[in-house]
């Protein structure tokens, strides 16, 4: 499962989310809209301010797959489904 650490004022959210559905991928989303200090925290493990934050299951520095665009760019090669299954 993904989780995406996202806001609703997010169009790079909306489209992250957007995308795993349309590949039918099963994922969990963090709303930081009004807990923004859940943001806080989170950025003490990955070093990120910004959403989306994407994981390869849970909220850790090692699963980040960082933000839309790079998904999307993993997705365009062919490399998304293989790295989540």
């Amino acid at each position: 499962m993904i989780t995406i650490i996202s806001s609703n004022m997010c169009p790079y959210c909306d489209m992250a989310k957007t995308l795993l559905s349309s590949l039918e991928i099963e994922h969990e989303v963090i709303d930081i809209t009004w807990h923004p200090e859940k943001l806080v925290d989170i950025a003490n493990t990955t070093w990120m301010r910004t959403v989306p934050q994407i994981f390869n299951w849970e909220v850790s520095r090692e699963n980040l797959l960082w933000g839309y665009d790079d998904i999307k760019s993993l997705h365009d090669k062919w490399e998304l489904l293989k790295l989540i299954k």
